[in-house]
């Protein structure tokens, strides 16, 4: 059964508006009459991209007839907003194991392991995370659709570390806001080549315009015409190397002002000091200076690492609807600590 939303303009706006932001206001301002909701449910939380998008499709009218997002709404106008049914979620739980570090009627946050995509693809339709949350987590928010079901924000597939899961839409829309306004603390533990210089103990910025690499769309790059701004803060924690010779390796901290794809790869990347086990940005050859000047068991580590070493490592935000400040930090995985065992013995 679809569910329905009834508006009528009032005749004390001063002038017309446009659709799109009139209806996105009206909903977020809980006026109109809501139809077909089931008793004990809140009315469905719609945020003004979902709204764009039900315009889009045509279920959004005015007076009977589609409404266009730029289209004046004037005084007295009659919206109706239909809301189909909720598809059926097609995905099968998976019975694999998670680390869940906290979880409440309205999130759950769980450290990634390294080599779990996070959610269903074309060319990946079982084995990812979504489908592990499916088996553990018997409510999730729907919001992010079938294939995406609670989904916020991602991590690469061989990055690991702190995710956080909505299981309610409310919750979805609210953090969702957080991620876009970058209202949160997102740290990253990354061990690279080399040693960023006069770093230390203080942070240094690096800011690039950050899109796809139009020669290869796997991977991202800094400069290219149709990039969105990137800021990532880093400082080093640990230099490793031998005596006499300049560091070859870092374990480094990376601050998130911004959360773009290949972020921190990249931005690291750019400074000549790309990550450890990067089958994109850093892979290792015999012709490489840097991966020739890693000692042999420290290269025999790098080896068994899944992919980048790279670890999110604090994820700390307000909860979306109690507004409690949250902090979680993640143990890195296996493979992340055996290397950083091997690298102190060369502090």
């Amino acid at each position: 059964m679809a569910i329905l939303w009834n508006w009528t303009v009032e005749s004390s706006r001063a002038a017309p508006e446009r659709a799109d932001r009139a209806i996105a206001q009206a909903l977020e301002s809980a006026e109109g009459r809501w139809e077909g909701i089931p008793d004990g449910e809140p009315p469905p939380a719609l945020s003004r991209s979902q709204v764009q998008r039900l315009l889009e499709e045509g279920r959004i009218t005015v007076n009977g007839a589609p409404a266009r997002s730029n289209a004046k709404l004037a005084p007295g106008a009659v919206v109706r907003l239909e809301l189909p049914p909720a598809a059926p979620l097609e995905l099968q739980p998976e019975d694999r194991p998670l680390d869940i570090l906290f979880q409440d009627e309205h999130l759950a946050v769980v450290n990634k392991p390294p080599g779990l995509t996070v959610h269903p693809s074309e060319t990946q339709t079982t084995g990812t995370l979504v489908h592990a949350l499916l088996h553990h987590i018997r409510d999730l928010s729907g919001i992010g659709g079938v294939a995406r079901p609670g989904i916020v924000h991602r991590i690469d597939k061989d990055t690991s570390g702190v995710l956080v899961i909505t299981k309610t839409d409310a919750a979805h829309l609210k953090l969702s806001e957080v991620f876009a306004k970058h209202d949160l603390e997102r740290r990253y533990w990354a061990l690279c080549y080399g040693d960023l210089e006069n770093s230390g103990a203080r942070e240094q910025k690096i800011e690039s315009i950050l899109g796809r690499n139009p020669a290869d769309r796997k991977r991202m790059a800094s400069g290219v015409k149709e990039g969105r701004r990137a800021v990532t803060w880093v400082r080093r924690i640990e230099a490793y190397g031998v005596p006499g010779a300049k560091p070859f390796a870092s374990l480094v901290e990376a601050r998130l002002e911004t959360g773009r794809t290949h972020q921190v790869r990249v931005h690291l990347t750019d400074q000549g000091h790309s990550l450890l086990g990067d089958p994109v940005y850093g892979k290792p050859s015999s012709r490489n200076n840097k991966w020739l000047a890693l000692p042999e068991d420290i290269r025999t580590c790098v080896e068994a690492l899944p992919g980048q070493a790279l670890h999110a490592r604090v994820l700390a935000f307000h909860h979306p609807i109690t507004g409690q400040p949250l902090r979680f930090e993640a143990e890195p995985p296996e493979a992340f600590r055996l290397l950083c065992e091997a690298l102190r013995r060369y502090r």
